[in-house]
């Protein structure tokens, strides 16, 4: 069945959107829940077990699988009141038609459904008609997961190191698998070879004879190259991806992972022309596992759908995105961090949202995972680490320990972000004959990491007024670079008709093509990088830096020839981007001519 929105909700920190499905899916939205933090998702599934009268067991971590039995608990939970929501809006009734006037008027205008609907409902209305209509026509959204597939700690029972299969990515997998959703589980983060191989042991994730699949699999990629190595490793396993979900490596939210200089636009392109022979490429080894393993092979080659996100803030770039490549979705992120009815976002992260402009969103290095992490200037989190920097007692107490997982100094893993760790860290540096300068450099970038593992979870305990006393109260948020163009709090209406060009929620007038904005975004990246490679630069670095440029290069080339043949989009900005691309090659030219430079000097 094709979706009922050309949209789809991403996932955003581990708290924004731990409960959108129970918002938003009865208007056939599809949106994504994170299950890093099972704590979490266990006072949420007290919370609403009270609120509608479910009965409640509570899943201590003293059981055995505490931790999967409580994301399979919680993913049941929300599917019964989703599943509940939903037929609600279906049982039409005169009372009770509000809900369903709602899941129409948010289609988009050129929906079959909605066509067909308006036609049912323009002359007297039949209750008894529509319902059926409606039981027939309309469908939910999809409640998927989100796993980084990266933050698979081992785990321990006092100093006994427990079996692969229990560690936090692996546990979270069997707690999706065993839960009744039939939906995907998003992989985001980079390959975990060992979590794919364990993804097999799970009946739900193979299709059968017709190719109908209880549980699917989402890869997130930034590259076409990414996507054909993990599709044809998972279809080694027998398994299938059914989506691949390209996402900008710099003009995101969360974790940036920059790919090497490939820009979106590019991308698209390659998987648009890849698309069949990337199809093939991975049936064919899929179907010969398939064999092996004496499994169903469907009477039919099996599809996906590829789609993309990252930076999207207009219905032009949202059409033009579906139509020029051939997408079955686009993911619209941050702009719903500013739409309660679909978020969980407290008062105070709202405001601050809301109020952000480019200034205060900043690529950092905050994340203890090491990766860069889109983050929002003056948050509760960082005002709180500070708060304990200056008190000469840097390092968060580290509560949950989802990525307790340096072994530089301890077998079980700490985390890089925590008290813990700084404490050895900043010993060990006071132990080396450096310069004060270079003391002091090194000693910002250990007390930089902040406790993001908690503070992406806090703003939905504090937006419901839960307890936070082993938190505390400091909210981490990482909105991407596009925040800055939405000022206001908006309703789940407004949004739906900005994406489908009803309505405008962007105020300002100078917000950049997204093309543009990414590329501006890369090559400050790059500059970055280059700034670094100064002091010292090994021939490693030359190459990748030189290797970083020519892509980029070739990027803007596309774009060139790109917005020269378009006739009817980006009509009214066309001579600005096709400016801002010529100024995108200049800058280029020079970054290469200074990295051949450095090159010649070493």
């Amino acid at each position: 069945m094709k979706n009922t929105h050309s949209f789809h909700i991403p996932v955003m920190g581990i708290g924004f959107t731990i409960d959108t499905p129970l918002k938003v899916a009865q208007y056939g939205m599809d949106s994504v829940i994170s299950l890093v933090d099972d704590i979490l998702l266990e006072k949420l599934r007290k919370m609403y077990s009270e609120k509608f009268e479910v009965p409640y067991h509570e899943i201590s971590d003293k059981i055995e699988d505490f931790r999967a039995k409580r994301i399979t608990s919680y993913l049941n939970l929300i599917s019964d009141l989703a599943g509940k929501k939903f037929e609600e809006l279906k049982n039409v009734s005169t009372e009770k038609s509000e809900e369903l006037f709602n899941y129409i008027s948010m289609l988009p205008d050129g929906s079959k459904i909605k066509a067909e609907f308006e036609k049912l409902t323009s002359k007297e209305l039949d209750f008894s008609k529509v319902k059926n209509w409606v039981s027939n026509n309309l469908s939910m959204g999809a409640i998927d997961v989100n796993i980084m597939t990266k933050v698979d700690k081992d785990n321990y029972i006092k100093d006994e190191k427990l079996p692969v299969e229990f560690n936090d990515a692996h546990a979270a997998l069997r707690g999706f698998a065993n839960s009744k959703l039939n939906s995907s589980v998003v992989l985001s983060a980079g390959m975990n070879p060992r979590l794919y191989a364990y993804m097999s042991q799970f009946n739900d994730f193979f299709p059968d004879e017709n190719g109908a699949f209880k549980k699917r699999i989402i890869l997130k990629v930034s590259d076409y190259r990414s996507a054909l190595i993990q599709g044809k490793f998972l279809a080694k396993k027998g398994l299938w991806v059914s989506e691949y979900r390209i996402e900008s490596g710099l003009n995101c939210g969360g974790h940036a992972f920059a790919t090497e200089g490939y820009l979106l636009g590019p991308v698209l392109a390659e998987f648009k022309a890849h698309r069949d022979e990337l199809q093939k490429t991975i049936y064919s080894v899929l179907s010969q596992e398939l064999l092996n393993q004496n499994k169903a092979i469907p009477k039919q080659e099996l599809n996906f759908e590829i789609t993309a996100q990252g930076g999207v803030g207009t219905f032009e770039e949202h059409e033009f995105l579906m139509k020029h490549y051939n997408l079955d979705s686009v993911g619209w992120g941050s702009p719903f961090l500013l739409v309660p009815e679909a978020t969980t976002v407290d008062k105070d992260t709202l405001s601050k949202l809301a109020k952000a402009e480019e200034s205060d969103l900043y690529l950092s290095d905050i994340s203890p995972l090491g990766v860069p992490f889109n983050n929002l200037k003056d948050n509760t989190k960082d005002a709180e680490k500070q708060v304990r920097i200056d008190k000469g007692r840097p390092g968060s107490s580290c509560p949950k320990k989802f990525v307790a997982m340096n072994k530089e100094f301890k077998e079980t893993g700490v985390c890089t972000a925590s008290r813990e760790y700084q404490h050895f860290k900043i010993k060990a540096l006071k132990d080396q004959e450096l310069s004060p300068e270079d003391y002091q450099n090194q000693y910002n970038k250990i007390i930089e990491k902040s406790c993001t593992c908690v503070g992406l979870g806090t703003s939905a305990l504090l937006a419901y007024g839960l307890d936070t006393k082993t938190e505390g109260e400091g909210v981490s948020v990482c909105p991407g670079p596009n925040m800055a163009y939405y000022s206001k709090v908006m309703s789940l209406k407004n949004m739906t008709d900005h994406i489908y060009g009803r309505d405008n929620m962007v105020s300002r007038t100078d917000r950049p093509n997204l093309f543009i904005k990414e590329l501006d975004i890369y090559i400050d990246f790059l500059k970055n990088k280059l700034a670094e490679a100064r002091v010292s630069m090994n021939k490693k670095e030359e190459k990748y830096l030189l290797n970083f440029t020519k892509n980029m290069k070739a990027g803007v080339a596309y774009y060139q020839s790109l917005f020269n043949d378009v006739k009817n989009e980006f009509v009214d900005i066309k001579a600005s981007v096709l400016s801002e691309l010529f100024k995108g090659e200049l800058t280029l030219n020079e970054i290469q001519l200074e990295i051949e430079s450095l090159t010649i000097k070493a």
